[in-house]
């Protein structure tokens, strides 16, 4: 189980950070900051370029958290709010990723859940620092609720699509 945990930590963590680094500086063909905050306008997150580094930023600090299985629940929580508003901006789209749907996200969100409620496991940081006291349930659903409850305030902060200049 805990080589298992450690390769999901490495394969999340990594995938989100990768993510990130795509909104931050275009690696990977990402848009960088300036095109990723143009998409987050489209999605009524404005001012987009604010919204996406933000996005950006609780990104690589819940990959960075998770990849080296640091402070229990806390990196696997961010990835959840992450996921959660990413779905809820995402969600008229359908399910699946081909129609721009919350499909990928909903599965990098419940990989975050898994990772809340396992714990980091044997090969980690909370591990040689003698922080596993971190990783309970209680814990879990602690940051969970805080994930669930910073998720609903910024889709809160969501505005609707601009209307169009027909002048």
């Amino acid at each position: 189980m805990d080589i298992a945990l450690l390769l999901a930590r490495l394969l999340f963590g990594l995938g989100l950070a990768g993510h990130a680094l795509q909104k931050l500086f275009g690696w990977f063909g990402g848009p960088g900051i300036a095109g990723a905050g143009a998409i987050f306008e489209t999605l009524g997150f404005r001012p987009g370029a604010f919204f996406a580094r933000t996005a950006a930023l609780t990104e690589i600090t819940a990959a960075g958290l998770i990849v080296l299985g640091l402070f229990g629940p806390a990196g696997p929580a961010l990835m959840v709010l992450i996921m959660l508003v990413a779905c809820a901006a995402v969600w008229s789209n359908g399910f699946f990723a081909i129609r721009g749907g919350w499909e990928p996200a909903a599965l990098y969100g419940m990989g975050g859940v898994l990772l809340e409620f396992n714990g980091p496991g044997r090969y980690s940081l909370d591990q040689l620092l003698g922080l596993m006291w971190l990783s309970t349930e209680q814990t879990a659903w602690i940051a969970l609720g805080v994930a669930l409850t910073a998720a609903l305030v910024n889709v809160g902060a969501r505005r609707g699509p601009r209307a169009k200049n027909t002048g």
